[in-house]
């Protein structure tokens, strides 16, 4: 098996995986997912059949911390229906109409009294607003402004076929082994309906990463884990401690399919390894990208950032909450998705896991001066995948002055502001020669 580099990665792959994400993306979009339930089974039944995802059923009442698992809600229908016949918010038409983990419900009302169970978006008055109640039993209807304008007086039949019982929660996790049982995580969560930046961007990048990190010779164990926001994350530490234990970098991906720049939050110390390593790649490859300070609200990095669990994971996104209009709307749809996007936030997340894993100290065997490198053949062009002789005689040289044992790769990318794939390969080269050993235990 080849090394995870990037450097390696050809036009047409990057086109390819973009391509195959799109299309995992339009198969699941239709499905309605919650963070329990048969929508979340029949995704990564899905993506089981992309890579051998192993998956793990948490049951109903289950302590984790200092949650538990809530029961497991499913719905067949919902619907309002006018005194005339006319329907209104209809599940079949968007499973966005039913307000998440709605209880079972079949009773007339007026439009009046209803109306405190109606939500919709008056600012855009097309768009059906995504809500929930995962963790108080009540129920409602979302849809478009323009459709509630629509809703004449008079009496509605509302009625909710859904059912809340005993069951359990789904976690998935794909596990590609390293030649060490040190992990990186990447996280997607699950747990939205139809909802494309959010998050079905996450679940297909993170299926594509599995699937390319399979074919590559790792030093690191690289566990890919999907389960719904929050309650997910919490359960999946809970009955983890072993894993957990050997987490030493994360990412969690979120929000990643839309054109618009790229957005890294740092972990909760601001300077872990896979905050260097994220803020070197989108500093080299994106300059219009944004790098932020770790904050207790966001996604699931904010849950293994917890002061009891430390651990440094950090996240990656292109939209930001709350700067996204689409978000949580039925607005985030396909259209707004694109094959280009998914594969450079897919070629983007494999140049942070590269850093992760070429990142090491290593000791020069010839420190006494500069060693003859043209004896050794280390001058020649090496097949046109650099981007030109002159970065590469520099990466041999900066890789060389400064592999005291102490100073990292990552160390040397930063400062030399070379390329960290170029620099990883420069090390190899340097090594095959007999000129660099690595220091044992040097990974961070």
């Amino acid at each position: 098996m080849p090394p995870l580099q990037t450097i390696a990665l050809e036009p047409a792959q990057i086109d390819a995986a973009g391509q195959r994400m799109l299309a995992l993306m339009g198969e699941l979009y239709p499905i309605c997912r919650s963070i329990t339930g048969p929508g979340v089974r029949q995704t990564l039944a899905r993506v089981a059949r992309e890579v051998p995802l192993a998956i793990q059923e948490v049951p109903t009442g289950a302590p984790v911390f200092d949650w538990t698992v809530p029961r497991e809600w499913s719905i067949d229908d919902a619907w309002l229906e006018h005194e005339s016949g006319a329907r209104f918010a209809e599940f079949s038409r968007s499973n966005l109409h039913v307000v998440g983990y709605s209880v079972p419900v079949d009773t007339t009302l007026t439009l009046e009294e209803l109306s405190a169970r109606l939500h919709t978006l008056p600012e855009h008055p097309d768009w059906i607003p995504f809500r929930n109640s995962y963790y108080r039993e009540d129920w409602g209807f979302c849809l478009s402004a323009n459709e509630h304008a629509r809703m004449p007086v008079g009496r509605y039949r509302a009625v909710i076929r859904s059912r809340l019982e005993e069951g359990s929660l789904t976690l998935g996790e794909v596990v590609v082994p390293g030649e060490t049982d040190e992990e990186v995580l990447v996280f997607a969560h699950t747990c939205h309906p139809s909802l494309c930046n959010d998050n079905l961007s996450g679940i297909v990048i993170a299926t594509e990463l599995a699937r390319h990190v399979a074919t590559c010779r790792t030093r690191y164990t690289y566990r890919f884990l999907y389960a719904p926001a929050t309650i997910g994350s919490i359960t999946w530490m809970a009955t983890h401690p072993t894993q957990l234990d050997k987490l030493r970098h994360g990412l969690v991906l979120a929000m990643l399919g839309d054109a618009g720049p790229f957005h890294y939050q740092r972990s909760r110390t601001g300077r872990a390894t896979v905050d260097r390593a994220a803020e070197l790649v989108l500093r080299r490859a994106h300059p219009e990208a944004r790098c932020l300070e770790f904050s207790p609200w966001g996604f699931d990095e904010r849950q293994f950032n917890s002061p009891g669990i430390r651990r440094p994971v950090g996240r990656l996104s292109r939209a930001l909450t709350g700067e996204y209009p689409q978000e949580h709307t039925s607005a985030d749809a396909l259209d707004l998705m694109s094959a280009e996007a998914l594969a450079d936030s897919w070629r983007t997340c494999l140049q942070i896991l590269e850093v992760l894993e070429h990142d090491r100290c290593w000791i020069n065997l010839a420190p006494y001066g500069e060693p003859q490198l043209g004896r050794r053949g280390l001058y020649r062009n090496s097949g046109g995948h650099y981007s030109g002789v002159a970065d590469r005689q520099m990466g041999l040289l900066w890789v060389l002055n400064q592999s005291d044992g102490e100073t990292s790769l990552l160390d040397i990318a930063e400062r030399s502001r070379l390329d960290f794939g170029l620099l990883a390969q420069c090390a190899q080269e340097l090594a095959a020669a007999g000129l660099l050993s690595p220091r044992p235990d040097s990974s961070r």
